[in-house]
This record gives C-alpha cells, structure tokens and sequence, in this order.
C-alpha cells in the first residue's frame, strides 16, 4: 500500500510574500531640491520658447527619486490649455540640480487634433470620381474566389429566366431599346469615369451579371463605395473601385525650388555713368 501524501508545512513568511499578491508600486517622494528649482525650470523653459510665452507655475510632480516635473502656463496664442513641462533631476548625494527634459504638454482643456482615421474608413460612397483609384484588400469579405458561390438556388434561378411564372417577359424590341440606351448613358464604356478606369466591369467582382441574353453586355455594380452602386453598367463601363485594384500608384511629388545662393548677379542701380564703369569691368577693363 502506498504511503499516504502528506500536506505540504508551511512556507515561510518570504515565500508567502514572493508569490502573494504583487506589492504596491511605491509613490516616489518629492525632492526638496528638485522641487525648490523654479528658476532653474523657469529658464529652461524660456530658453526653448521666449520668456513672454511662459506664464506662472503650476505646481510640480515627483515622477522618481531625485527627479521633479515643473510645470508653467504656456501664453502662446496658438497653444490655449497647454503647458510647459519642465524635468529637473540631481545625482544621489549631489547638490547641483540639472534640467534633464523640456517639452510642451497638452493640458486638460487644451485643444487637440481630432483622432486619426485611416483613410479607407473615412471614405463614403459617393467619394469616388474619375481617376481615383480605390485598391481592394486581398481578404476582402465581400469578395470570394470564381466558381465558389454555386448553390441548389441555381437551377431555379434558370428556369425564371426563361420567363416561367410570368404574364408577359421583355420583348425583343424592348430589350434592344433598353440595351442602347443604357450603353450610351453614363453607365456605358464612354463615360469620363470608365476612361480612367484601371479594367472593365466584366473582370470585377463586384460585377453581377444579369439575366437572359442582357448578361452579355449588361450587369448590376455592387460595390457600395463605387458611383454606380445598384445600378446598370456595361461590361466595358470601369470605375476606380475595380476589385483587383489592389495597389495605389505612388503620387508623383514635385521637388522643391532650387535656390543658387553662391552666383549672383549685379544690377546697376545708377545712371549711365555706373552702366558704363560695369561694362568696363566686365570687359576687363579698370
């Protein structure tokens, strides 16, 4: 018979403090020398700025030991609500007080940007024009790879296409006068946005075809950010929302004006008498 399993003693008071809870952090105390530095914090302050922008001070904070964060009312205009924080430190045992940081903080009723939104969450439909490119994600959810999205539906999509529960179906005539009319609209392939388009609606995902001899030539756009969303377009129509679309072009940028600050060029600001003393010298003659 096996031996019975004693309890584990006691563990001791340092072990128990080890592996207890963690211990409070412990609030560092203000250094009577970093904190009595106001001057010095002061002039640090105008230094970086001027002094008719640096207002009256606010108070201080230990942020360690030996280290105290001043803070002074920022009179600038441009910056209402923020202030000045100045970090003054001392070595252990030392006297000498030094500024190690100075920077202009945001206070609580100072005004700030609004948070930054990636761009692609800002867009709204509508936003697309001729020639913007709008790139799609490879793991796009709206999109899923050719011949996947098949279906038991499909047999009986077939069957109301050929006209099966209906009265009356589109005739001929009337098909061939909605087909012209819509290739020469704005949905057609000479439409200012489709001229620069990057490809055809026909390569698209988003583009869904429609029923009867129409698919040929005509679909339905489904993407919400594109102009044409819900509507008809030609299989030749583009857009800047093309699923494939996938990299942005790089924006080609200008550079900056060339200055020539070594040459220059003298101008007589005279009569004739100095126009003819510079031509003098520069035929070298004195």
């Amino acid at each position: 018979m096996s031996p019975q399993r004693q309890s584990s003693p006691a563990l001791p008071a340092a072990a128990r403090t080890t592996s207890g809870p963690a211990r409070r952090t412990r609030t560092p105390a203000v250094d009577t020398a970093c904190a009595e530095a106001v001057d010095i914090a002061r002039e640090s302050a105008e230094d970086m700025a001027s002094p008719d922008q640096v207002g009256e001070h606010l108070g201080v904070r230990p942020d360690a030991d030996r280290v105290v964060t001043h803070y002074f009312t920022c009179l600038d205009p441009a910056y209402t609500g923020w202030r000045w924080a100045v970090t003054v430190t001392r070595a252990s045992r030392a006297r000498n007080v030094t500024v190690s940081e100075c920077v202009l903080l945001p206070g609580d009723d100072a005004l700030l940007a609004p948070p930054w939104v990636p761009w692609l969450e800002r867009l709204r439909p509508g936003d697309l024009g001729p020639g913007d490119l709008l790139p799609t994600a490879p793991d796009d959810v709206r999109l899923a790879a050719g011949f996947t999205q098949v279906d038991d539906s499909t047999d009986r999509e077939a069957n109301w296409e050929l006209g099966l529960g209906r009265v009356r179906v589109l005739s001929r005539e009337g098909r061939d006068e909605a087909a012209a009319r819509w290739y020469d609209g704005v949905a057609g392939p000479r439409a200012p946005i489709a001229a620069s388009a990057p490809a055809q609606c026909s390569t698209c995902g988003f583009f869904v075809a429609l029923a009867g001899e129409l698919r040929q030539v005509f679909g339905v756009c489904a993407n919400e950010y594109a102009p044409d969303d819900g509507r008809v377009v030609s299989a030749d129509h583009g857009c800047g929302a093309h699923s494939e679309a996938v990299d942005i072009p790089a924006a080609s940028e200008h550079n900056p004006p060339v200055i020539d600050e070594l040459g220059y060029e003298v101008v007589p600001a005279g009569g004739a008498e100095d126009t003819a003393s510079l031509d003098d010298e520069a035929l070298g003659h004195s």
